[in-house]
C-alpha cells in the first residue's frame, strides 16, 4: 500500500475545508473524475462533521486523515480519540416514510455509505478508525 498523505489538525470545524481538500486532492491524482471526487468530498466531510460536533464533548481533541493507493483502490483512514463512534452500525433511515414520520439525524451517515464503496470501523487502542475506500476507475 502507497502512502499519498497523512494530516494531522485539530478537530475544529475551521480546519475542514482544508482537511476535505487535501482528500480532495490525492483522490483527484489517482484519476477518479470530477462527480466522484465530489462523491469522496461528500464522505469525508459527513464524517469530519460528525467528530468535530460530536467527538469530543468535553474539550478538544486531533482527527488524523490517512490517504493511501491500494490494490486498485482508494483509500481514507480518519482517525480521532473522541467518544467510540460506530457509523457501520447505524440503521439506514427509512427513506420512504413521509417526512414527517423520519427520525432527525442519520441521513448524512447513509450518504457516506451509499457514495463508498466499503466503509469499516474499528477501535483500536482508544482511537476510532473509519476506513472509506473507494474502488479504483476503470482504465480507459
Amino acid at each position: 500500500m502507497k502512502a499519498l498523505l497523512s494530516i494531522i489538525l485539530p478537530a475544529k470545524i475551521e480546519n475542514l475545508e482544508s482537511l476535505i481538500q487535501s482528500v480532495s486532492n490525492c483522490a483527484r491524482a489517482m484519476g477518479f473524475d470530477q462527480k466522484r471526487v465530489s462523491e469522496i468530498e461528500l464522505a469525508t466531510e459527513e464524517a469530519l462533521v460528525n467528530i468535530t460536533s460530536y467527538s469530543y464533548p468535553e474539550g478538544s481533541g486531533k482527527v488524523e486523515i490517512n490517504c493511501k493507493q491500494g490494490e486498485r483502490s482508494f483509500i481514507i483512514e480518519i482517525i480521532d480519540t473522541g467518544i467510540p463512534f460506530d457509523v457501520t452500525s447505524l440503521p439506514d433511515p427509512d427513506i420512504a416514510a413521509d417526512i414527517d414520520d423520519r427520525k432527525i439525524g442519520g441521513l448524512g451517515v447513509f450518504l457516506l455509505k451509499k457514495v463508498m464503496d466499503r466503509v469499516d470501523y474499528r477501535r483500536e487502542n482508544n482511537r476510532n478508525i473509519l476506513t472509506l475506500t473507494v474502488h479504483e476507475p476503470d482504465p480507459r
